[in-house]
């Protein structure tokens, strides 16, 4: 079968597959055929690459702007988004005084990133900054009572939340009282109250122009860097200083925002874009050690920065120390950042460890929920450092909005992951106002709270009322979405150029993903400890390499490695495979199905 071949009925599975070997129905993204016929004609395309834009809702008309996504196109004015002028002008008159300023951030990568981005900004244009990374077990989340006071004692007079704060309202009175201007540079879904700050800048702002609200902190923290770039230029201070190009921090931006699970469309796809053209050149030296440690050769891209840089920069602020990530990406020394990587390529490993421990017992707890519309399990002990990743685990496998609790102390903390078409931070929000909830907050598609233990019940009864509304009492059938069907001799290199330039993916545009029928497995074995390798051969003679990652002793990889004569047919993301110089592609295999 050529690539892009082929006519799929709406609703019809792709190569008749309604129960593949994960269980899933291979559903085509495609919803109009025509259009991707059009898009490919019109720009002398592939018609593999036409399906692509069209399964992301692009037109004839922009597919090659779409296909070079520009800041230049797409970053707006900062001063849309509220309070960001008073922010800048805060900040600004802060420098000109010497005042002493400190960024209070998250332990996450977002948190991480939005930090040392305002650090590297601010100390390229000559102004003192200090950071403050609240300790995940000690002190939770956010901005808190005794660490502002602390702050304000110390000297300090301005303090910028990223990543944080805009449900923060008992710490941030607090902090106005001893004295502190604090700008709220955050994500998050926020209230029609907010909290006492100088400034409250959040796109989710329920008062904000919409438009910007998938963005990242990390890219609110960069358009907080445009408009107070721009302030000090109205006030002179480049008269005698050199004023930074903004566009070498776009990296970091790129990596906040592909870790943090937000839309990777509109500006966060042009951010993500240039920022990989930046971290290309590795002139970020925390992120180039992380990436040495990390064993990432080639040209980075999101598979990179989500799966194998993301969850070490995350693994300090999870088991470790929490302002590990936020000193990697920002210092300026080669020995201390290779130190810090190798201190969380460690962590890392043993956060793998905890998780594994937590997701058996979280996947038992969940099974017996797999028939409810929302999943919480609960758990003695569960690290609330895992909780997240454990979540996204559970509602993976049950295709449910997921929340996983892990109690220590008395006190329950809590992540959750959603899926499409249920907004879990809403919800998580609207139980705090229930009472149901001591903390809680996030976004669309992730949130996290506290809870007393004795009122996990509840919120369960809660959450899964909302669910059950917004996702009807039987939610979707597990599905694999395709763009389409492609034989092995059409996994070229020069389709998987293509397809780049259709890039970058991520959550809300996810990575293009075909079906390659009847193929044989004509060799499987287990690389690693649990990844299953093989070497498929089409009926046109192809032959192409493919590896099922974490899949040994799952439906998937017992299929591959049982395969024996019997011809599968394969679904899967392509790779460029450059590892020692070859120019080859690879099949990332995400499942497979009888093709008898």
């Amino acid at each position: 079968m050529a690539a892009g071949t082929g006519s799929f009925r709406d609703g019809a599975p792709i190569l008749g597959v309604e129960h593949s070997a994960s269980g899933r129905f291979w559903r085509s993204r495609v919803s109009d055929e025509r259009l991707a016929l059009a898009i490919a004609q019109a720009h002398d395309l592939p018609e593999v690459i036409g399906r692509v834009l069209a399964a992301r809702g692009v037109t004839a008309g922009d597919a090659l702007q779409y296909m070079a996504p520009s800041l230049r196109d797409l970053l707006p004015d900062p001063s849309i988004l509220p309070d960001m002028d008073a922010a800048a002008d805060r900040l600004a008159t802060a420098a000109a005084k010497g005042e002493a300023i400190t960024v209070f951030g998250d332990y996450d990568v977002d948190g991480a990133t939005s930090s040392a981005l305002l650090v590297r900004y601010f100390r390229a244009v000559g102004v003192a900054v200090e950071t403050y990374i609240p300790d995940r077990l000690i002190e939770g989340y956010g901005p808190n009572t005794a660490a502002l006071r602390k702050l304000a004692a110390q000297g300090v007079r301005v303090v910028v939340t990223v990543d944080c704060g805009t449900l923060a309202f008992e710490p941030l009175a607090a902090a106005a009282e001893a004295g502190l201007d604090v700008i709220v540079i955050d994500h998050h879904m926020a209230e029609p109250e907010l909290p006492q700050a100088r400034a409250v800048v959040n796109p989710n702002r329920l008062d904000a122009t919409p438009g910007l609200g998938q963005l990242a902190a990390v890219g609110v923290a960069f358009l907080l860097a445009v408009a107070v770039n721009r302030a000090l230029r109205k006030r002179g201070w480049f008269s005698q200083r050199q004023e930074p190009s903004l566009l070498q921090w776009l990296d970091l931006v790129a990596l906040g925002t592909v870790c943090d699970m937000v839309p990777i469309t509109g500006l966060n796809r042009a951010f993500v874009a240039q920022g990989l053209k930046i971290a290309a050149q590795r002139n970020n030296i925390g992120i180039a050690a992380l990436a040495d440690i990390a064993g990432v050769r080639e040209r980075m891209g999101c598979y990179h920065l989500g799966f194998l840089l993301g969850p070490r920069v995350n693994a300090g602020g999870r088991i470790g120390r929490s302002d590990l990530g936020t000193l990697l990406l920002s210092t300026e020394d080669p020995g201390e950042a290779m130190a810090i990587a190798q201190e969380l390529h460690r962590l890392n490993a043993d956060r793998r460890t905890i998780e594994a421990g937590v997701q058996d017992e979280a996947l038992r707890a969940a099974a017996t929920q797999a028939n409810m519309a929302a999943i919480v399990v609960a758990g003695q002990g569960w690290h609330p450092g895992v909780v997240g990743i454990v979540a996204t685990r559970v509602k993976d496998a049950f295709n449910r909005p997921a929340v996983v609790i892990g109690l220590n102390g008395g006190v329950g903390k809590g992540s959750g992951r959603s899926v499409p078409g249920f907004d879990l931070g809403a919800a998580v929000i609207a139980a705090r106002q229930a009472g149901l909830l001591e903390a809680g907050g996030g976004h669309a598609m992730a949130a996290g709270l506290t809870i007393a233990p004795d009122r996990v019940d509840a919120f369960h009864a809660f959450l899964e009322a909302r669910a059950e509304s917004a996702l009807g009492a039987d939610p979707p059938r597990p599905s694999l979405g395709l763009d389409g069907a492609l034989a092995a001799e059409g996994a070229t290199t020069g389709l998987v150029t293509m397809l780049e330039r259709a890039g970058p993916y991520g959550q809300g545009n996810r990575e293009p993903r075909f079906a390659l029928p009847s193929l044989r497995v004509v060799k499987a074995d287990i690389v690693g400890t649990d990844h299953v390798r093989v070497i498929l051969s089409g009926g046109a003679g192809g032959r192409l390499k493919g590896i099922a990652f974490r899949s040994a002793g799952e439906p998937v990889g017992i299929a591959l490695l049982g395969a024996g004569g019997r011809k599968l047919h394969v679904a899967g993301t392509l790779r460029a495979d450059t590892w020692q110089g070859r120019d080859e592609v690879q099949l990332q295999i995400d499942d497979v199905a009888p093709a008898d």
